[in-house]
């Protein structure tokens, strides 16, 4: 299953915004309202539960090209991977975009395609907002 967030501008530069989503004690602050558990478990990796749906562990993977931050579950029942690309408008505008994979039965994807579609865009809006 491929999602993808809408595509939102932020008034910092690439550097600023990297460096942000880089530190995943930031994600906290993205999280939606419905987050009933948010827990750093070390400077890469970060656990958090939405209501009614299983705790996750995202670790952060990698940081590809200079402008793609890589993060991917570690472990649980949900096997996915999610990508934050970043891109300059301009020197002080960038724009991001999340992207969400997972290899999921056709049952599974069609359960958690509505949920985890709102959840990207949650982040991905509330990005700008927290951004410092």
């Amino acid at each position: 299953m491929h999602l993808e967030s809408p595509k939102v501008n932020i008034d910092k530069s690439v550097q600023v915004v990297i460096d942000f989503l880089t530190d995943v004690k930031n994600f906290k602050p993205l999280m939606p309202e419905n987050t009933s558990k948010f827990e750093l478990i070390d400077n890469e990796t970060f656990l958090f539960a939405l209501s009614g749906m299983p705790e996750i562990i995202l670790k952060k993977k990698a940081l590809e090209n200079p402008n793609v931050i890589f993060l991917s579950s570690a472990g649980g029942k949900l096997d996915f991977s999610l990508s934050a690309i970043i891109k300059s408008v301009s020197e002080n505008i960038s724009e991001v975009q999340l992207k969400f994979e997972g290899d999921f039965n056709s049952m599974m994807a069609m359960m958690i395609k509505g949920p985890i579609s709102k959840f990207i865009e949650t982040l991905a809006l509330n990005i700008p907002k927290h951004c410092n």
